[in-house]
């Protein structure tokens, strides 16, 4: 048993690089360590204890860990120091190295944090407790709090794909999740804390099921009857398992948000199969066309790497003539950079890395033109938005239902709440939409559920 009494008083700030999945989880860790007695701070506050959760996606996650660390023990320098995350799971070795740091945990010891704290007193040498993830089947539920207006709620982890360029397999395991009735209570749980948008986060969304015998449709129509929840939106699903039912569902849904992430990482067939991916483009443009025709006004972003090994020239224009006539509304571009371990490094063309950069600013101002395009498609309409509470110069943000990003001059009232407002231009300074909020502004009232939204 934990003996809470030497938490009492201890100040813990956190700090999260990384994907939603992450902010998911440093949200629940940091609930669980409030209850075992701490005080969370902000990472600027000299705080007793400071948490790191890691990424390891891109070659710069050591650099951004090693800076975090510095960033941490300037502020103070006998701070009890905590890496966790992907990159300590994969590199635990490298961040005992990195001077300051205390303590080490994997990717699944992090749920149990407070066990590993011990006296919280500084070490001569870090300690290190990294797990065989590939073995281990335990889930653990987040959402966020506290971080963001909208809520990042993990459904699965993990992945089963090992596609070749990539080292979240190794660092998060096989694919799980929790039940159905789990996860439902657990956006209940966020509802009742405030949430009026819940995002559902994991490394391979659509894979939901495999762990419970049950399936990410099913799951969604299980959310849409949480009356605590106003919206929900889908993030990022491979194209292979985004079937027509979910399209048609959030279609007819007034729960879930005309928004989809889809990986797509190449427009050439070759390169899919050298990154060992499940699908073509063929498949890919036909759940575009899928989507649009049940959802005309929905907004699409696309994933895509540049310079992966064995991309050509061929191949890369191949892709940039794919995307250019693909109706999407922007692209997430991600430049390739080799990953220890992965079987991407066994095949022999590799882009140079000037190249790389320079395939990545084309598809970089290609996402730009169909941004603007998306935007300018919308002006003049009407749509509900949901405000954040944070400012910025004075302005407030906020999301529509198809994601397109609003602002406001900052109005407290507006702050957390779905409003109907007319959408009038964008902002050539910001490049957000810029909109009208009637004087006497009325909050959209949460939806009720009725078995007439769901006829299939």
């Amino acid at each position: 048993m934990i003996d809470q009494s030497q938490f009492q008083q201890r100040t813990v700030a956190f700090y999260t690089l990384g994907c939603k999945l992450n902010f998911s989880e440093t949200s629940t860790i940091a609930r669980h360590l409030q209850e075992e007695g701490f005080t969370r701070v902000d990472f600027r506050d000299g705080a007793d204890i400071y948490v790191i959760n890691t990424c390891s996606v891109t070659e710069t996650a050591e650099k951004k860990c090693r800076y975090t660390i510095k960033k941490a023990l300037r502020t103070n320098p006998k701070a009890f120091i905590v890496v966790t995350g992907c990159f300590a799971q994969l590199k635990p070795k490298n961040i005992v190295k990195m001077e300051g740091v205390d303590l080490v945990l994997g990717s699944n010891e992090k749920l149990d944090m407070s066990f590993y704290l011990g006296s919280l007193k500084k070490k001569q040498h870090a300690e290190v407790h990294t797990g065989n993830i590939a073995r281990d089947k335990r889930f653990m539920p987040s959402w966020s709090s506290g971080d963001r207006t909208r809520t990042f709620l993990k459904v699965q982890d993990g992945c089963d794909y090992f596609c070749s360029y990539c080292t979240i397999p190794l660092a998060r395991g096989r694919s799980r999740n929790g039940s159905i009735k789990e996860t439902v209570e657990q956006a209940r749980e966020a509802g009742n804390a405030g949430a009026k948008e819940i995002i559902l986060t994991g490394v391979n969304i659509g894979d939901f099921g495999k762990s419970t015998r049950e399936s990410f449709f099913e799951l969604i129509k299980a959310l849409e009857k949480v009356d605590e929840i106003q919206r929900f939106r889908i993030s990022s699903i491979e194209p292979n398992l985004l079937n027509e039912d979910i399209i048609r569902f959030v279609g007819e849904s007034d729960k879930f948000m005309p928004h989809f992430h889809i990986p797509l990482q190449s427009g050439s067939d070759k390169v899919l199969k050298l990154m060992k991916r499940r699908y073509n483009i063929q498949l890919f443009q036909n759940r575009m066309e899928t989507i649009h025709k049940y959802i005309p006004n929905a907004f699409t972003g696309v994933d895509v790497i540049t310079g992966v090994r064995g991309e050509t020239d061929e191949e890369f224009e191949n892709t940039r003539k794919f995307l250019t006539q693909l109706e999407v509304s922007q692209l997430h571009v991600f430049t390739y950079s080799e990953r220890p371990n992965t079987q991407a490094l066994k095949i022999e063309h590799s882009v140079p890395g000037d190249e790389r950069k320079r395939r990545s600013a084309v598809l970089h101002e290609l996402s730009n033109h169909k941004v603007r395009k998306f935007y300018r498609q919308n002006e003049g309409s009407e749509s509900e938005v949901l405000f954040e509470e944070q400012a910025t110069d004075g302005l407030m943000h906020g999301f529509t239902e198809n994601y397109l990003k609003v602002e406001y001059p900052y109005t407290e009232a507006l702050k957390n709440k779905i409003v109907k407002v007319k959408l009038k231009e964008t902002s050539p300074q910001t490049g957000n939409m810029t909109i009208e909020v009637p004087k006497n502004f009325v909050e959209v009232n949460s939806f009720q559920y009725s078995p007439k939204n769901l006829q299939f």
